[in-house]
């Protein structure tokens, strides 16, 4: 019997679309000899779907058409499995729709990939591939990730953490603060986005002003770093777990504007680069790439084991996609940002390491099985008798001074 996959897709981000085609790009390409997949679309207001049309990206030229004719669903742990149920059944039809013995996160952005939807899923206590909870969390913020990496001794750049609230209140001071700790230009970002959404350069006061309030509109908080003027990046994507991992072929990202923006990523280039393909055969990347990124042979030795060494220090599972900067001034090497589930999943790259996208699938899967088996050796609860001697009375204590006992 085959293992019934559920891939997860959508969800209430900005990154939804990029989401969508990472997905169904994947659905394409897992292997169907061993696996059954049930797709599962998390609309933009976190309601999930499937049906034999979900797994079809021509269907998302008209959602509203395409919910309509699909089921919306909702999770149960029913008899050691994990049901989806139909939300609005009909007579005479069963409740259960269909199960699924693993998950497949493939989500982007806020809301989805920072540990969301893992711990939904963990709930169920279902099986799910990639990152767990944590490194989902702590790759997402990109403030936490700095202060782990940095305390790991793994070079980033400095930056400074600025919250809606303190720039509501005092937005001279933030400004004054900013400039005293760089020099422009600087780069500001959200704290929490990928896909290089909320991004934007600024060169002096006004444009740095410009920035802040527009990277606001995505986040709370921001962060505020430098930016390195003469400028290569580069992305390598490890594979693994925490007892064994590897690391992909280099890529070099090409930028047509100062920053590698939204557009650079999926929009710029279309059908002269290739742009964004649900077959599988052509990576989201529209603006282009150099594979292999155009480094020596040392540099790509040394961003390949901060790789392996971020891997493992933010405790991630899966497949990730580590960007880095290189200054090319000083030659030092900074990483970046994590992306915990990276566009494509980052095949392309691995293509490049001569490790195939069925290949891939394949092995993140067993990942998520592996793991699954290990965490049923752990004790998260145990028997105890606390509640035997408990009285509504006693529980009078929260108001009346009295405890517990």
């Amino acid at each position: 019997m085959r293992i019934k996959v559920g891939v997860f897709f959508g969800g209430k981000s900005v990154e939804h679309e990029v989401s969508i085609i990472t997905a169904i790009q994947a659905i394409e390409n897992i292997d169907k000899g061993k696996y059954d997949v049930v797709p599962v679309y998390i609309t933009k207001d976190n309601k999930m779907y499937t049906g034999s049309l979900i797994g079809d990206i021509s269907c998302y030229k008209n959602i509203d058409n395409l919910l309509k004719n699909s089921t919306q669903i909702m999770l149960a742990q029913k008899d050691n499995k994990v049901e989806l149920l139909r939300c609005d059944k009909k007579m005479f039809q069963n409740d259960t729709l269909d199960y699924i013995d693993v998950a497949f996160p493939i989500v982007h952005g806020t809301n989805v990939e920072d540990g969301t939807l893992q711990g939904f899923l963990k709930m169920f206590n279902l099986p799910y591939v990639g990152c767990d909870v944590i490194s989902s969390s702590v790759g997402m913020d990109k403030y936490v990730c700095k202060c782990v990496l940095k305390d790991n001794d793994i070079p980033v750049l400095e930056c400074k953490c600025i919250s809606s609230k303190d720039y509501n209140e005092n937005s001279d001071n933030v400004i004054d603060e900013v400039e005293k700790n760089f020099s422009y230009p600087v780069i500001v970002k959200p704290i929490n986005l990928g896909s290089s959404v909320g991004i934007k350069i600024a060169k002096n006061k006004e444009e740095l002003i410009d920035a802040i309030e527009n990277a606001f509109t995505y986040s709370r908080k921001i962060l505020v770093e430098r930016a390195i003027k003469n400028l290569k990046e580069v992305n390598c994507s490890v594979v693994g777990d925490y007892e064994s991992a590897k690391a992909s072929e280099c890529e070099e990202p090409i930028k047509t504007d100062e920053i590698l923006s939204y557009e650079n990523k999926y929009i710029s280039g279309g059908k002269k680069t290739g742009g964004i393909k649900a077959g599988g055969t052509k990576h989201m990347n529209a603006g282009g790439l150099k594979l292999p990124a155009d480094i020596s042979a040392d540099v790509k030795s040394k961003i390949q084991d901060l790789a392996l060494k971020t891997f493992k220090v933010l405790g991630c599972s899966g497949v990730i996609r580590i960007d880095f900067m290189i200054d090319q001034d000083t030659n030092e090497i900074f990483v970046n940002e994590l992306n915990t589930i990276p566009g494509s999943l980052s095949f392309h790259l691995w293509k490049a390491t001569n490790l195939p996208y069925t290949e891939l699938l394949d092995e993140l899967i067993n990942l998520a099985l592996k793991r699954h088996r290990e965490e049923k050796n752990i004790t998260y609860s145990f028997d105890t008798n606390i509640l035997s001697g408990v009285s509504m009375n006693s529980l009078k204590g929260v108001k009346g001074g009295s405890k517990l006992k």
